[in-house]
């Protein structure tokens, strides 16, 4: 019996309202047994900032510093904290909840899914590990002291030396699961915590201190230069490997594409969503 094969799609450089669509078409049409699971690639143009479903953009962003900045902002589907999308690789995986052993947990289902990034990690020589919080750092996710998506790992997510090189969120709708997720290749620290509102300057710029001690981008790890074609290349074996599948580039239709804007205009472009906290 062969491989599974899975459907692969490298976006390229799209708008974050685009983008955001895209992941909520390919969920819905996996649902509908119009395809099936998907690994999507993807980066942003404009670079990004993205906000969990439920977060409050009047309570925890400084729109003002988004704009001042130039970046895009979109509210994703997906919860999780605020991430600046600027130097990075996305990637973002559509599957069934009654999957093949895909366990019935989030916390679980994560690490399954996220052991393409573990393989990624090592395709490009570096010593990525699982988190697994203590119970200081578990107690610090359930009361977090910021926005920010890198602050602390979560349960399964990628570290390196102990800091966080990758940051994932997931979703279930209509019997499937979306995780999507930030593979960093580089990070500004100081334009990242630039874009949160904190209790006071002392709350910011204890967060800020402490982020290279919490995440770290691959462009810390290694002395080469990796682009985001090889970072592709890892990652998409590292998924090969980890779920023992084959992935088959697909290529969207004109209809589809038409879907995917009609999304976009509806939701993801409009402010109802976006500022709906």
């Amino acid at each position: 019996m062969g491989k599974l094969k899975w459907n692969f799609i490298q976006s390229g450089k799209s708008s974050p309202s685009f983008n955001m669509a895209l992941d909520e078409a390919l969920l819905d049409w996996h649902s509908k047994g119009e395809i099936g699971p998907v690994l999507r690639f993807y980066e942003w143009n404009p670079a990004t900032l993205s906000i969990g479903y439920f977060q409050s953009v009047a309570k925890e962003i400084d729109m003002e510093a988004v704009k001042r900045n130039g970046l895009g902002f979109v509210r994703r589907p997906t919860g999780g904290r605020g991430v600046l999308h600027e130097h990075e690789l996305t990637y973002s995986v559509i599957v069934s909840e009654d999957y093949p052993e895909m366990p019935e947990t989030v916390t679980e289902a994560y690490r399954v899914i996220s052991g393409g990034l573990l393989e990624g990690f090592r395709n490009l020589g570096l010593d990525a590990s699982f988190s697994v919080p203590g119970e200081e750092v578990s107690e610090q996710l359930k009361r977090p002291k910021s926005g920010v998506c890198f602050d602390a790992p979560s349960w399964y997510e990628l570290v390196v030396e102990g800091k966080k090189v990758a940051g994932s969120a997931q979703t279930r709708q209509k019997g499937v699961i979306l995780q999507h997720g930030a593979i960093l290749m580089s990070l500004n620290e100081d334009k990242l915590v630039s874009l949160f509102k904190f209790e006071n300057e002392e709350v910011r710029k204890k967060v800020r201190l402490g982020l290279p001690e919490k995440a770290v981008a691959i462009d810390r790890l290694t002395d080469r230069t990796i682009s985001a074609a090889e970072c592709s290349s890892a990652f998409s074996k590292g998924f090969e490997t980890a779920l023992d599948i084959e992935l088959v580039p697909y290529t969207l239709t004109s209809d589809q594409l038409a879907i995917v804007e009609e999304i976009e205009r509806n939701k993801y472009a409009n402010d109802d969503w976006t500022y709906r906290k």
